[in-house]
């Protein structure tokens, strides 16, 4: 049975162009050493699986090369190339500064440099980790590298630039290393399927690239594990069965039934995701990014910032056409606000149960929830304020029987033009519309059926007719009291006012009771105040002005504060200062001083 080697290491990167997705890294580093410009110093840093070690390897490998190639690539034939091939070369030192961080390894490491190389021209260190080196070892490995001999060049590699003292990263060139794209990643597992002669879909690659996070090497470690789960033939249903991905079409169904306020069908499939092992708030996070593809979708322009295949892209677009920009950013806010308060939840289930409610009722076109059309007595309410009619038009009636709209609600009764056919049952002078069956003259009008709410819809009436009721309350004039009354009840409301506001505020109820008010003519109330500030307190005015319209009722009273001159300050005096004084006052202490010869501070 022959040994089996991890993708990772199987089709790890040999030359500067097999590295995926740092090419502005690799050009950078081709170019200096084909003008002969490499430093005496290298920092790599980046996210783990990005290709830092794998980098500082071939350029070690390049720069010894005896032959190298016209686009500074290792020719793999020279004597140097072939000992780097085998693990055998004595011209590249790797020190893994996680278990060497102390100066004893440093030190023993700088004494190595003074050896020149054997075979080529360089002799490279390779500082894996650098960050976890003590300050010490930091210490003693300043000098050289800010001086080291013309053949060593070292490269330093880390995934935390931040941990690197000032004085290390001032004797570095820095290369910075990304995350690498999920299209990259897409196309190098392919590549590798395909040199395994392994069926992969791409959806199901695609999958793997998203949950490796910019990481080549986790790619390539899910990739493995979906070759022992799968075989030869890896699918989208498989790649999500094993990883515990939630599938696409959850949040597709979801999206769908969100815009028609179907929030029946919304909790059924939530209770089909949670049976199904999946934590509430990684479908939280998931439907956030689904509704920000959408919003994403929205514009041509912004499409290309999908990191999905084609055929999900495509996708998201047909769908997006349908959602309307300000609901999906209102969505996108509720599901946001949602993920921020999912932690603090005594019940995280009903949580998230009432986000997509929520967002069910900003639903610019909700239906009735359960899939079934809206019944005779079950009409859904669709009736903006725009669209209500302020005066009824009269229409003939096409039949004796009056039928309710499914769309409309009348808000009074309409008089029918009176022209009846010539074959039809005479009718009541005033017939009330929306009757539930035909009506006779001997029968008293039957009154207008009560709409009632389906279940799993919010209506939209009460929402738009609670705004219309405080739109109409906002323009409705305060009635005038113009009640007269005297300086007397002026003082006993002020005085009640500050007896009740203590408990709220101390402060200014003693300011308020300090001085009283004083009655002038027009209805002007005149009273002192200690300060602006206190002048300036609008709760407490506002407070004020409410008590005295209701005690009074008057409110055609003007306040008038007027702020009082500050107190002078006191002077402090010293006891010779003091003792001056008196002596002013009474200039015979003077000589009782000098009799009794008093001295010190007098």
């Amino acid at each position: 049975m022959d040994n089996f080697i991890v993708s990772a290491r199987k089709y790890r990167p040999s030359t500067f162009d097999t590295v995926v997705g740092q090419q502005s890294i690799t050009t950078t580093l081709k170019n200096a050493i084909k003008n002969n410009t490499l430093a005496q110093a290298f920092l790599f840093c980046g996210p783990r699986g990005v290709g830092k070690t794998t980098c500082a390897r071939i350029m070690a490998k390049t720069i010894n090369c005896l032959h190298p190639t016209e686009s500074m690539e290792a020719c793999n034939e020279c004597e140097s190339c072939r000992a780097f091939n085998n693990n055998a070369s004595f011209n590249i030192y790797e020190l893994d500064a996680a278990s060497n961080n102390s100066v004893e390894d440093i030190r023993s490491l700088v004494e190595q440099v003074r050896i020149p190389p054997q075979i080529g021209q360089y002799k490279v260190y390779i500082i894996d980790e650098v960050h976890m080196l003590s300050a010490a070892a930091f210490n003693a490995f300043l000098k050289t590298l800010e001086e080291p001999p013309a053949y060593a060049k070292f490269i330093l590699a880390t995934t935390e630039k931040h941990k690197i003292i000032p004085t290390i990263l001032s004797r570095c060139q820095i290369f910075d290393f990304k995350r690498i794209t999920i299209e990259d990643i897409e196309r190098h597992l392919a590549h590798v399927a395909e040199m395994e002669g392994i069926h992969a879909e791409p959806q199901a690659l695609n999958i793997i690239a998203q949950k490796a996070d910019g990481a080549l090497r986790d790619a390539l470690s899910i990739f493995d594990q979906m070759v022992s789960f799968s075989g030869k033939e890896i699918t989208y249903k498989s790649v999500i069965e094993n990883l515990n991905v939630l599938d696409y079409d959850y949040y597709f169904r979801i999206a769908d039934d969100v815009l028609q306020g179907n929030t029946t069908d919304i909790l059924l499939i939530l209770n089909e995701i949670i049976s199904k092992g999946f934590e509430p708030q990684h479908f939280i996070a998931g439907m956030g990014n689904h509704l920000r593809s959408l919003l994403v979708s929205k514009d041509p322009a912004t499409t290309e910032l999908l990191e999905v295949s084609n055929e999900l892209r495509q996708r998201y677009i047909d769908q997006a056409q349908r959602f309307p920009l300000p609901f999906l950013v209102k969505a996108l806010d509720i599901n946001n606000q949602c993920d921020l308060d999912y932690r603090n939840s005594g019940n995280k289930r009903l949580h998230l149960e009432l986000s997509l409610m929520k967002m069910c009722a900003f639903s610019p076109n909700p239906s009735t929830g359960g899939g079934n059309p809206p019944t005779q007595d079950s009409v859904p309410v669709r009736e903006t304020i725009a669209q209500r009619p302020s005066t009824p038009t009269p229409q003939p009636p096409t039949s004796p029987v009056t039928q309710p709209t499914s769309n409309s609600v009348p808000s009074r009764p309409v008089t029918p033009t009176p022209q009846q056919p010539s074959n039809a049952t005479p009718q009541p002078s005033n017939p009330t519309p929306q009757q539930p069956s035909v009506q006779t003259p001997q029968q008293p009008a039957a009154p207008t059926p009560q709409i009632r709410r389906p279940r799993g819809t919010t209506s939209t009436l009460s929402i738009m007719g609670s705004m219309e009721q405080a739109a109409k309350k906002e323009e409705e004039p305060e009635p005038t009291w113009d009640t007269p009354f005297t300086q007397e009840q002026l003082v006993n409301s002020w005085n009640e006012f500050v007896n009740k506001y203590k408990k709220i505020s101390p402060n200014f109820a003693a300011g308020l009771g300090k001085y009283k008010p004083e009655l002038r003519d027009g209805f002007v109330i005149h009273f002192h105040v200690d300060n602006l500030l206190f002048q300036n307190d609008t709760e407490g005015m506002t407070a004020l002005r409410s008590h005295l319209k209701n005690t009074l009722h008057n409110n055609l009273y003007k306040l008038e504060p007027e702020v009082m001159d500050k107190p002078a300050e006191i002077e402090a005096y010293t006891d010779k200062e003091k003792f001056e004084k008196m002596v002013q006052a009474h200039p015979e202490l003077r000589k009782l001083q000098m009799e009794l010869r008093l001295e010190g501070d007098l």
